[in-house]
């Protein structure tokens, strides 16, 4: 199969990708979900005019030629109303949140009174309405406030239970199943024997699928035996993964034995190579419902590949508008020279400095798939497309940054 481009490759992953079933969840469950329905405020807030400040709850007009001396009749606190009514020349002490008195329409503020046995004296006039928060300022019942296809922010969340809302309808979020494969690997916190090499990709795979609103579940190591990869694999739809993600074993050596594996147990291949550094040796394809992703062993190479396509797949299935699936490139400029490219477009790591020109990106020295620490370094990849020519420092360029 020839290399196919990175965007025909995206399409094609994204081809056949629909929002998952929606659920109704916790609020405790819902941040970052995207809703499948319109949220109608359940009552109004505040249900009743509110004091804003600590002070005493009057008449205006009773204060209006201040200083005056008003008779105390009672205590407001929040969650505890006053039942009577406060008539002319007398007040309530009044605290933040309590609900106005019948009779009042102002709330002065306690630093401009002072109280003895006598009653409480008001050393100024304070308008009608000064320091009350009205019925229904904040929102009224049956007000629709948060729409369909909104994804779901802290601040949504706030409201959505201030709406006396406890579960919204969201859509499913997707699962990832996340296989390493290769007789080489070993998880980390041991003492790797000669030839063993500590398995650190599925860490990041994991932490990028959570990060773009997914489930992930960690299948472990397959050693380089068919048997076992269709083993997992297996386990991956008990799981009713929406996504298998394997890294490893996904090139053409006679120990890369993903693909066989995955044909075995019935997979319709989409795509095997793409014109792309560092990433070439990936595949997708599917296992009835189940999407597949096979991205290289090599650790930068799996974690480009899965930023490049596990990230909009991820962000397709839970019902992310167009505009929001497919991270755009910004514009940036270079910070040292590049040589001519080859045929595949190459995806190289970058720091970024802010300058009051904007953004220079210069790509790490080290650019080899295998190396983790330049990776951590990066902030952004810079994108070479292919047969881009030689590139002089200071000339533009296009970047993705990295997120977490």
């Amino acid at each position: 199969m020839a290399l196919i481009p990175v965007a025909e490759a995206l399409q094609r992953v994204l081809a056949d990708a629909k929002p998952l079933r929606t659920e109704v969840v916790s609020l405790d469950e819902a941040f970052g979900r995207l809703l499948t329905e319109d949220v109608i405020a359940l009552r109004t807030q505040p249900p009743a005019a509110v004091s804003a400040m600590d002070g005493y709850a009057v008449r205006a007009s009773d204060v209006a030629q201040a200083p005056v001396v008003l008779k105390v009749i009672g205590q407001v606190a929040a969650g505890h109303p006053f039942t009577g009514k406060v008539g002319p020349g007398e007040a309530a002490r009044i605290f933040t949140g309590g609900i106005m008195p019948e009779g009042t329409d102002t709330v002065v503020i306690q630093e401009l009174t002072t109280q003895d046995e006598n009653g409480v004296t008001v050393q100024k006039p304070t308008p009608a309405g000064r320091n009350v928060r009205g019925e229904g300022i904040d929102f009224a019942e049956r007000q629709t406030l948060l729409r369909k296809g909104r994804r779901l922010t802290a601040r949504d969340l706030m409201l959505a239970a201030a709406m006396n809302h406890s579960r919204l309808s969201v859509y499913r979020k997707p699962t990832v199943a996340i296989l390493g494969t290769g007789d080489e690997l070993v998880p980390p916190g041991g003492s790797p024997r000669p030839g063993e090499i500590v398995y650190s990709n599925g860490f990041a795979l994991a932490a990028l699928a959570r990060s773009n609103g997914a489930k992930a579940h960690d299948l472990g190591i397959a050693r380089d035996r068919i048997e076992d990869i269709a083993a997992a694999v297996r386990r991956a739809r008990e799981l009713n993964a929406d996504i298998l993600l394997t890294s490893g074993g996904a090139s053409v050596g006679e120990h890369d034995l993903v693909q066989r594996a995955l044909a075995a147990e019935g997979l319709e291949l989409s795509f095997w190579r793409v014109a792309l550094r560092p990433g070439r040796p990936m595949l997708h394809g599917r296992l009835g419902a189940m999407q597949v992703l096979g991205v290289p062993g090599n650790p930068v190479s799996a974690y480009v590949c899965a930023f490049l396509f596990l990230g909009p797949l991820i962000r397709k299935l839970a019902g992310r508008s167009d505009s929001d699936i497919v991270d755009l490139p910004q514009p940036a400029r270079l910070g040292r020279d590049l040589p001519a490219n080859d045929e595949r477009a190459d995806y190289l790591r970058a720091t970024i400095e802010e300058t009051r020109n904007g953004l220079v990106a210069t790509p790490l020295p080290a650019q080899d798939s295998s190396l983790m620490a330049p990776l951590a370094k990066a902030d952004c990849l810079l994108i070479r497309e292919p047969h881009a020519p030689a590139a002089a420092a200071g000339s533009d360029c296009i970047i993705l940054k990295l997120g977490l």
